[in-house]
């Protein structure tokens, strides 16, 4: 099929052409390389701070193979599973403070690595089945779960996880050399290294921004001595996915978080699919709209619970590729199989994760303390998109209150039920639960209801 005009549309492939295999293999590496780095920082960031390194090569290549999986399914669309657009999957940022809390609670328990991964992926699981089942009433979820909830939400997850990119800045978890003046200037050095790049004109350079800042830390770190090279020759040559290797465990106490950011996943990636559909040209609006948005939030569902399965963290359809869509002029889904394809080649070999954990804890950190701070940004800016009447800012201000309030003070639950602790300890379920119940019982002004009245519904049914 032809290329459709771009004086048109400003697509060079529309969402049903097939580019020849060069453009689209070209197309394709672009979108791995927007979101390599998303992928591989979660299993990083949650192997380092849990202890679970000698696994860690094998985490990042099952995290790249079910991306590539998900990838594939999300184009491909089999028995309706999937948006049947570009919708690159990837290892979620949202789902990190819910994971390391489950995995810290086993851990005080004196479980090991393995007890650890098995409670993490048995959660996982079971949340993934939540997501396949809010798949199917997506327009009564949108009510309940409002902007306004999602941005409070989203936003106390960034702020949340910048606890844990300083931490790295300053050399990690427990390090004997913590806020040592050279781990400063690494981690500071590679945030420089980030904002100019972007500050770029050129897309290609803001596009490999945070490669780029990983990769002149890591030759900074080595001439400053913070980075010396090991031979990755003990790594298998190709990893093998093994289904529920280390077993599966269950913990109400765990599954609760988990569930709630699972909720709030869902609703995120209805917004990103609808973004998608804008700029492949396609409806957002009618009973394709919604059979697309249906198929999208069941195929991240499946492709949840493939991760599960084979020992990798939640996935979710990242929002950065969407602005690759909008760069290169193709919308071709038929590129989502060429990507799915790359991600899970890059995932047989174990060397790349063996190298990539090499990367020092401040340079990691240096780069993650940009990403989450953008995590924040993104909860800002749907808050903003809000209109902020009396209500809305009670509801923002009490739930911001109790979320960081308690993630300031966490001994403050510890006269309480072991079960009270565990779900409200963490900002994002304190601070979510709280926005989500003053969403339901605050009614809203008369402004407001009657310009929801006059406004057509973005879902139908």
């Amino acid at each position: 099929m032809q290329p459709e005009a771009t004086n048109t549309n400003d697509l060079i492939y529309g969402l049903n052409d097939r580019p020849k295999p060069g453009p689209a293999m070209l197309a394709a590496i672009q979108h791995v390389l927007a979101a390599f780095v998303g992928i591989i920082t979660p299993p990083l960031i949650i192997g380092s701070a849990l202890g679970l390194g000698a696994y860690l090569p094998y985490l990042i290549s099952m995290a790249l193979m079910v991306s590539g999986v998900g990838t594939f399914i999300q184009a491909r669309r089999p028995f309706g599973i999937g948006a049947g657009m570009i919708c690159l999957q990837g290892t979620s940022f949202a789902f990190l403070g819910a994971v390391l809390s489950a995995g810290f609670m086993v851990k005080q328990r004196g479980g090991s690595p393995e007890d650890i991964m098995a409670m993490v992926f048995g959660v996982c699981l079971f949340g993934a089945i939540v997501q396949i089942v809010l798949s199917r009433f997506i327009g009564q979820l949108r009510r309940v779960i409002t902007p306004l909830v999602t941005g409070i939400v989203i936003t106390l997850i960034g702020v949340s996880l910048i606890k844990v990119g300083v931490t790295d800045l300053g050399g990690g978890f427990n390090a004997p050399d913590f806020g040592d003046p050279i781990n400063l200037f690494l981690g500071a050095f590679v945030l420089l290294v980030i904002i100019l790049l972007n500050r770029s004109t050129t897309p290609w350079v803001r596009l490999s921004a945070i490669i780029a800042g990983l990769a002149a830390g890591s030759i900074a770190a080595w001439f400053s001595g913070k980075l010396v090279p090991h031979a990755v020759s003990d790594v298998a040559l190709i990893s093998i996915p093994v289904p529920f290797r280390f077993g599966l465990h269950f913990d109400w106490a765990a599954f609760l978080p988990v569930a709630l950011i699972y909720l709030i996943s869902s609703i995120e990636t209805v917004g990103d699919l609808t973004a998608n559909c804008m700029l492949s040209r396609e409806p957002i609006k009618g009973p394709q709209y919604i059979a697309r948005l249906k198929g999208g939030v069941l195929g991240d569902g499946v492709s949840c619970m493939i991760a599960a399965t084979f020992s990798a963290f939640p996935n979710t359809t990242f929002a950065q590729n969407n602005g690759v869509i909008q760069l290169t002029g193709v919308a071709s889904r038929y590129v989502g199989l060429y990507i799915g394809a790359t991600l899970f080649l890059l995932g047989l070999f174990p060397v790349i994760g063996a190298i990539v954990q090499q990367i020092p804890k401040p340079v990691l950190g240096g780069a993650t303390l940009v990403m989450f701070g953008s995590v924040a940004a993104a909860g800002v800016r749907i808050l903003s998109q809000s209109p902020l009447d009396r209500r809305s800012m009670l509801i923002i201000a009490t739930s911001f209150g109790v979320g960081l309030g308690i993630a300031a003070q966490p001994a403050l639950l510890h006269q309480l039920p072991q079960l009270v602790q565990n779900l409200f300890d963490s900002a994002i379920t304190s601070g979510g639960i709280t926005a989500l119940v003053m969403s339901l019982l605050l009614p809203e002004g008369k402004e407001v209801v009657a310009e929801k009245k006059h406004e057509s519904p973005a879902i139908e049914h």
